[in-house]
């Protein structure tokens, strides 16, 4: 999942599908080969903050940037952000399957054991980039919101996972760019058109049919995994864990640039785990596996989750968002085929329905959001 699991995932660089920031004539994405704005060699600017930047060499100053003249600039490998996306997509599943694998061990405990993990990854570059632990006064109310949200979307999705087909989960939490879209236009004033308004429609119809409640299509459910009880409070939390991944978007959206990604990471896993150990001494479900293997899982999920959120972040680096959220989708591909292989549960054609739904709302916004801020570049160039 997504949600880098639990909202991290969308809050990437590029947060909210907005795209990274590139130097004038270089939206053209990696690899493009564009002219050197250094000076010519033996020619430099009177004074140290008038020299011009360098395009090509991620705007250092000349001529401490460029190599030496003759010397051939490395080429970016072609599609290398696309397949960091898959790679991420391919962790993230083989962690959800692996939370599937583990017996008797609560969602919240897994999730206090995924903080430790973020929290041990994040606090290095804290201290490198000297961010400090708290942020900037006016933005501190913000960034504890986006770690009660986020952690609060980790939680739930563990829980889905356990409840409910691995898939069906899957599935349900990629409608949290449709329902990103709804809650900009609501609280941030943002366009929200018709096509939004289709697309939310579609996500809608896609969890309808992976939910299938009984008043729509009669007492008799099949092809669900467990009790139908468990079925619909997996759904519920799923839908819930979208909506609070969504919010946290719609948060770091609000807080811009002003905040350093690792800080909003550093909120979201401090808070995460203070409200994991928390409930877990109040439901009394404090305990280690019993069994090694599961002790190995709960280690591999951290790691694998970590993984996930790095080549995603990678990814999102060298590659314009747009196309990234749209190859996250083999999330969906790779739940399916692991709940086929490993947990033998064939996807009923009610699911792979509601899959296709989601799927082409969640690319349909994408796209949308891609093509809106490649036009205001351009705008922008001109």
């Amino acid at each position: 999942m997504v949600l880098g699991q639990g909202g991290e995932g969308d809050a990437a660089p590029a947060a909210g599908g907005q795209e990274p920031e590139v130097p004038p004539g270089r939206e053209d994405g990696p690899g493009a080969v564009q002219p050197c704005l250094c000076p010519a060699p033996g020619v430099e600017a009177a004074g140290a903050e008038e020299r011009r930047a360098c395009g090509c060499c991620s705007g250092m100053s000349w001529p401490f940037c460029c190599e030496a003249p003759g010397t051939k600039k490395k080429a970016a490998c072609p599609g290398l952000g696309l397949f960091y996306t898959i790679l991420s997509a391919f962790l993230f599943s083989v962690a959800s399957l692996f939370l599937k694998k583990i017996e008797d061990v609560h969602s919240v405990e897994v999730s206090a054991f995924r903080c430790v993990f973020q929290m041990a990854f994040v606090l290095p570059g804290l201290i490198y980039y000297k961010t400090g632990f708290l942020g900037p006064k006016g933005k501190r109310i913000f960034l504890f919101f986006r770690g009660f949200l986020g952690s609060t979307a980790m939680v739930l999705l563990y829980y889905a996972y356990q409840v409910m087909p691995l898939a069906d989960a899957t599935v349900i939490t990629f409608t949290s760019p449709v329902f990103t879209s709804l809650l900009a236009w609501i609280f941030l004033k943002e366009k929200y058109s018709l096509w939004d308004l289709l697309f939310t429609l579609f996500a809608v119809t896609g969890v309808i049919l992976i939910a299938r409640p009984p008043f729509l299509f009669g007492s008799r459910v099949t092809g669900i995994e467990g009790s139908y009880s468990d079925h619909l409070k997996g759904t519920i939390a799923a839908i819930a864990s979208t909506l609070s991944a969504a919010s946290t978007i719609v948060i770091l959206r609000k807080v811009g640039k002003s905040v350093h990604y690792f800080l909003s990471i550093w909120y979201y896993a401090v808070i995460g785990l203070i409200g994991c150990v928390i409930a877990l001494f109040v439901l009394n479900e404090w305990r280690l596996p019993h069994c090694g293997r599961d002790r190995v899982f709960l280690i591999l999920i951290g790691l694998l989750g970590l993984g996930g959120q790095i080549f995603l972040t990678k990814a999102l680096q060298i590659e314009k968002a747009g196309p990234v959220s749209i190859m996250r989708t083999m999330d969906v591909v790779f739940a399916f085929i692991l709940q086929v292989l490993f947990l033998n549960h064939l996807p009923t054609w009610w699911t792979v329905g509601g899959a296709l739904c989601v799927v082409a709302s969640s690319s349909g916004t994408a796209i949308r959001k891609w093509r809106h801020s490649v036009k205001k570049a351009k705008q922008r160039e001109i």
